[in-house]
């Protein structure tokens, strides 16, 4: 199957929320020896992006969401333990990823996680609901250089903002690079609550992860 044809199957197999089609397509990449990460960015991702936007128009709801993240995750572990020795070396920096306190989405979030693993980024993945005091914990355990918050509600957004008010509380505010995402951040969020970076969607976040480590984005 041509590479188009196999993004669009593994688009639809998210839009159904079928892993044993997803991984189909996923076997089939390899057997062909397709980039992984080019099918991610280009059949996955933009699937749970779709969704996402269905369950904020109110086309899909929780349950169907929390499926496809499920899916998602064991798609994005497959390509992990498949790609070529080296590509996940780990010698750029660290960053503790968490979807803030109050929000159970993943979307998105896994996503970034495996390309920031591509690009020699150590990446902490604390998985979603977490409070902000073990987000801020995490980083001073593990000596991180970025601390990552996604919020996929607005109701939630706030905590990305209480991490930060954390941060200073403490004293250790400039030890950290804040990296922002989701669907209901914005820019104009983002330098309100004084982020070092936005993120649209997982590409732009692992270039900008590299930036904010001073390495030029690959």
């Amino acid at each position: 199957m041509k590479f188009e044809e196999l993004c669009t199957k593994g688009k639809e197999a998210i839009l159904e929320m079928d892993e044993d089609i997803g991984l189909e397509v996923l076997d089939e990449a390899i057997a062909e020896k397709y980039d992984l990460m080019e099918l991610l960015a280009k059949s996955f991702a933009p699937g749970m992006e779709q969704l996402g936007q269905m369950f904020s128009d109110g086309e899909v709801f929780l349950p169907d969401l929390m499926v496809a993240a499920d899916v998602m995750h064991q798609l994005t572990q497959k390509i992990e333990a498949n790609l070529p020795i080296g590509t996940t070396s780990t010698t750029n920096g660290k960053i503790v990823m968490a979807t803030v306190e109050g929000d159970v989405h993943d979307i998105g979030k896994g996503i970034c996680c495996s390309i920031l693993k591509t690009k020699g980024i150590e990446v902490f993945d604390l998985g979603r609901d977490v409070e902000c005091n073990l987000i801020v914990d995490k980083a001073e355990e593990v000596g991180a250089d970025i601390i990552g918050l996604s919020s996929l509600v607005t109701t939630t957004m706030p905590a990305q903002q209480k991490v930060i008010k954390i941060l200073e509380e403490r004293g250790i505010r400039d030890k950290y690079k804040i990296m922002i995402g989701g669907a209901p951040v914005t820019q104009r969020w983002a330098k309100k609550i004084g982020a070092d970076a936005y993120s649209e969607d997982a590409i732009e976040c692992a270039q900008m992860a590299l930036g904010l480590l001073g390495k030029a984005a690959e």
